[in-house]
């Protein structure tokens, strides 16, 4: 029972992490490039640690909404 308690907290822990580092993404994104449609913000929300940590880096080279999309099409 113990084992699944700390297990449960962990997953719980790194989902809100990851929620937290999207919901950051999506601040960067809507300042920089203006407001980011519900459904764009939806594949954001889906994405990986790894792939949001990657796209925090590319959002300081995104010039407008096309190079999002294109990020997010590859």
């Amino acid at each position: 029972l113990q084992e699944g308690l700390q297990q449960g907290l962990q997953q719980g822990l790194q989902q809100g992490l990851q929620q937290g580092q999207a919901t950051l993404i999506l601040r960067q994104l809507e300042r920089r490039l203006g407001e980011i449609a519900p459904d764009i913000q939806t594949r954001i929300l889906q994405l990986s640690s790894e792939e949001l940590e990657n796209i925090g880096e590319a959002v300081l080279d995104f010039s407008n909404l096309e190079d999002l999309i294109a990020w997010l099409s590859r």
